[in-house]
């Protein structure tokens, strides 16, 4: 198991490096650049005449800078000004150029400087991740922790009432978008037109450090209460149902047949026989299910709720063309992503032993 996981280990670099590869000749051709951003501002007192401003060319990636210059100068800015904010940005350097320096630190961990924020980006990524953690992990563990017992009862009385409705209420909640079923639940719970009785936004109160410690775990989760709940619905049905056929399938074959005959209780017989073999094929839904929550699922929660997460992050990144921090967060997501699929094959072999990843290579 360890030269598989050393293995793994290496083969994060390429991956890591063909990712940012990717994304780096994407912001090639996209349209409105930092520079053309400051420049809209400037001219214009906004940003929503970057795209014509940059002439469908973004400064910040391009080739020809002469020609953006010219462009840009035409409206009644010094060409001379316009060099110097490329140079600022560091866009005054040739794209591979650019690209190898920018592997090199990151490879260090060093992101740069945000070029709105002036704030180097390991900063704010520190600063923003324990609300995307939150969200992402007391989701998961919400969610596993009501659709596991949920399914394993499913499959129990598979066909009867109970497997029927608990069915309709969880594929409801599967096809209700989160963002949607989160504006209800604030006009519902958070001061719209019903009750008042959780926060609108933020993770904890204004007055959070003056609380006692079990005041602030009060205040934490009152907090948390609304978001988590909207950012889970959705995510019962899949588990549930996964978790229901894998039992089923497991309770009837022939070891388990040979268990009760044996007289084994019913319960012996679940979680001392079927739950471990069942349990496989949940277990490798893990990663994809947490890189879900905590990142692309979260985003639209964030925003709702107006709290400062890595999902909130990247997207003001986007729309502002901050091209350190946008790099960056991609850069930590790839990571962590790979890092929990390589946890989810190693969860593998401590349920299962029998499991060999370095045999079956």
């Amino acid at each position: 198991m360890a030269f598989y996981i050393g293995k793994r280990l290496l083969l994060l670099i390429p991956t890591l490096l063909g990712i940012i590869a990717i994304n780096f000749i994407v912001v090639q051709f996209a349209p409105g650049g930092p520079v053309e951003q400051i420049i809209a501002q400037v001219t214009t007192g906004t940003t929503s005449t970057t795209s014509s401003i940059s002439g469908g060319g973004d400064s910040g990636v391009q080739g020809d800078v002469t020609s953006a210059t010219s462009e840009l100068g035409s409206y009644g800015l010094d060409p001379a000004l316009i060099q110097d904010l490329q140079k600022q940005f560091g866009f005054d350097k040739p794209a591979h150029e650019r690209f190898f320096e920018m592997i090199v630190n990151y490879l260090q961990f060093d992101f740069g400087t945000s070029f709105f924020q002036d704030r180097p980006v390991v900063e704010l990524i520190l600063e923003r991740m324990p609300v995307s953690v939150s969200l992402g992990l007391w989701s998961l563990i919400l969610i596993y922790g009501i659709s596991i017992p949920l399914g394993v009862a499913k499959a129990v009385r598979d066909g009867t009432r109970f497997d029927v409705w608990t069915s309709t209420i969880i594929f409801v909640g599967y096809a209700i978008p989160g963002f949607l079923f989160a504006v209800v639940l604030i006009v519902v719970f958070a001061g719209g037109n019903y009750l008042d009785l959780f926060p609108l936004r933020g993770l904890v109160s204004q007055n959070w450090y003056s609380l006692s410690w079990p005041d602030r775990i009060i205040d934490y989760f009152w907090h948390l209460a609304l978001p988590i709940t909207a950012l889970s619905i959705g995510g019962f049905a899949t588990l549930t149902m996964l978790t229901k056929n894998s039992f089923l399938e497991e309770i009837n074959k022939q070891f388990v047949i040979t268990a009760r005959a044996k007289g084994l209780t019913e319960r012996r017989v679940l979680y001392g026989h079927v739950f471990r073999n069942a349990m496989l094929i949940v277990i490798a839904g893990f990663p994809a299910a947490f890189i879900g929550l905590f990142f692309t699922g979260a985003l639209l929660i964030e925003v709702i709720f107006s709290l400062d997460g890595m999902g909130l992050l990247s997207y003001e990144a986007v729309i502002k063309r901050d091209y350190p921090i946008l790099f960056g967060t991609v850069y930590m997501f790839t990571l962590v992503g790979l890092v929990t699929h390589l946890i989810g094959d190693i969860t593998y072999v401590l349920v299962d032993p029998r499991i060999d990843f370095e045999g079956r290579d």
